[in-house]
């Protein structure tokens, strides 16, 4: 069952006799495999908060590096993970990349049960748990093959909106199951909270136990009866556009595993360069990005190198997408659209906890950010609704979008963008220096609503684009390298949310993302609006 040798989607008898069918069935277990990746790889935004909530030893800027290594590593890991379908085929990517998420779930919830364990620890897990954020270009890639081009869009908002879901599934369930000894003796002992943490049901007030480990140890849970799902019911489609010449799974395995290595190499590289030496790094203060563009070039420099002579030629050809114009503006869109969402999904939480939990006092004359404040908002029982908002409206966008063309919704979403961004950050400047900055958090918490919103839609309008301006043959890896691309949001927005809070101007990093939309705007009008684009609204 497990290998497809003829698959023609585009044959309308085919499509309806068979691949319907088989299509489907992949799609439904791509889907919670993928969240499952996305939950352990945001799983960090959440941590954090409570990590604050008990009194860890650790600094508020180096929480936020937490967010941002696992930022970083996901998204370098979806480079190599682009190209896994065509060198080692759908089920057997899709089976070994869920299996390797149970390394920094379980590490997480051994590495909790202590609060002296060391920051570099943590670092490390948050490095491993990159593989989660890397799962998702392979899982896009593998569910663009299985569907024809008329419900591509469809389809790819359901892969990507529902896997999404991890995100919301994992804010919502990670403070429940922190709550009550979930795993009994076997889960390790309880923690008592020194402020105030909550779950999407209401306050938890300092003083209650909680069981922080359960947040890395609950997705055990899930983890292994996904990998029996996978292994017999996905399937490999073994025809020349898409993975040809696979071998066994077990060489197939050692493949994936050679190019993850370079990911996570080039990946700790960056880190190194980027990070202060108070927090592991080499001190050098390279710019964050100087450093993306370093850690982009040598991943996909050195994976010629971790490959077999005849996976070797299979990448060689793959590489000619980045020969193509439309793979770089894609890129861009794509950054605009799912970058914002996973970056501020990944920084929501903490963003909350930091500019509304406190109070901004002003001492001789200098405004002072440690004053706990009473009256303000859970961000463990707010922050879920964002990204809950952006992955549920996404199948939208992309069913829209199948309708009036891709390129229409997405300028419109951008527009959105620009404008709900230049708002959340005129509220953020007012909290951030008001001795009660809960007066602001109702109309800054809308207008995020309103920009998780935009950002799903237009998410799903660019899965109708890239299909419809690329080949069958080249748009899996495009898929997957534009979202490798985009994925560096959930390390950029969160650093960057994390210096500007650091600099007493939280406020600076929306304009600046403001700016960033704008240029979208002109990019998608040039490349898929104008009336005389190669591609017009595809």
């Amino acid at each position: 069952m497990s290998d497809l040798k003829e698959w023609n989607v585009e044959n309308e008898e085919f499509w309806e006799k068979s691949g319907k069918q088989i299509a489907s069935r992949n799609l439904w277990i791509s889907i919670p495999s993928l969240l499952v990746g996305f939950a352990v790889w945001l799983y960090w935004g959440v941590i954090t908060v409570q990590m604050l909530n008990l009194g860890f030893p650790f600094a508020k800027s180096e929480l936020f590096t937490l967010m941002a290594i696992a930022g970083l590593t996901g998204a370098t890991l979806r480079i190599p993970s682009s190209f896994f379908i065509r060198l080692c085929g759908g089920r057997n990517t899709v089976v070994f990349t869920t299996a390797l998420l149970m390394i920094p779930a379980l590490g997480a919830g051994i590495a909790l049960q202590n609060q002296q364990t060391p920051l570099w620890v943590f670092q490390l897990l948050a490095l491993l748990s990159g593989l989660g954020g890397g799962n998702f270009a392979s899982s896009m890639s593998n569910i663009s093959f299985f569907y024809p081009k008329k419900v591509q869009g469809l389809a790819l908002g359901l892969n990507a909106g529902l896997g999404n879901f991890g995100v919301t599934t994992m804010q919502i369930l990670v403070p429940l199951a922190m709550t009550f000894g979930l795993f009994g003796a076997m889960g390790g002992d309880s923690m008592i909270l020194q402020s105030t943490s909550g779950t999407l049901i209401g306050k938890i007030p300092a003083g209650s136990e909680t069981y922080i480990q359960n947040a890395g140890l609950i997705w055990l849970v899930f983890l292994v009866p996904l990998l029996i799902l996978g292994w017999w019911r996905m399937n490999n489609i073994r025809t020349e556009e898409v993975s040809p010449n696979i071998g066994s799974p077990v060489g197939s395995f050692s493949i994936i595993t050679g190019m993850l290595l370079v990911g996570f190499a080039t990946a700790i590289f960056g880190l190194w360069l980027l990070l202060p030496a108070s927090a592991n790094g080499s001190g050098f203060g390279v710019p964050k990005e100087i450093v993306l563009v370093i850690v982009i070039a040598l991943t996909v420099f050195l994976m010629r190198f971790v490959l077999p002579s005849a996976a070797k030629a299979n990448l060689s050809h793959q590489y000619q997408i980045f020969g193509n114009k439309h793979t770089w503006a894609m890129s861009v869109i794509y950054t605009m659209t799912f970058g914002s969402f996973i970056g501020y999904a990944a920084a929501f939480p903490l963003a909350i906890k930091v500019i509304f939990g406190y109070q901004h006092l002003a001492v001789a004359g200098v405004v002072t950010h440690d004053t706990v404040n009473a009256n303000g908002p859970s961000a463990l029982m707010y922050a879920w609704m964002g990204p809950f908002i952006g992955a549920l409206i996404r199948p939208v966008g992309g069913w829209i979008a199948d309708k009036i063309g891709g390129a229409l919704v997405t300028q419109i979403c951008s527009v959105v963008m620009v404008l709900s961004a230049l708002g959340v950050a005129h509220y953020m400047k007012a909290a951030y220096a008001s001795a009660t900055p809960e007066e602001f958090f109702l109309p800054f918490f809308l207008l995020f609503l309103v920009l998780f919103g935009a950002t799903g839609i237009g998410n799903g309008s660019t899965f109708r684009t890239i299909p419809n301006v690329f080949s069958k043959e080249q748009s899996g890896p495009v898929l997957g390298w534009t979202s490798a691309i985009a994925a560096y949001g959930a390390f950029y927005i969160p650093k960057v949310f994390g210096e500007q809070i650091k600099a007493t101007t939280p406020e600076v990093a929306l304009y600046g993302f403001a700016a960033f939309y704008g240029l979208c705007i002109v990019i998608n009008w040039w490349f898929y609006l104008r009336p005389k684009a190669e591609f017009h609204n595809p």
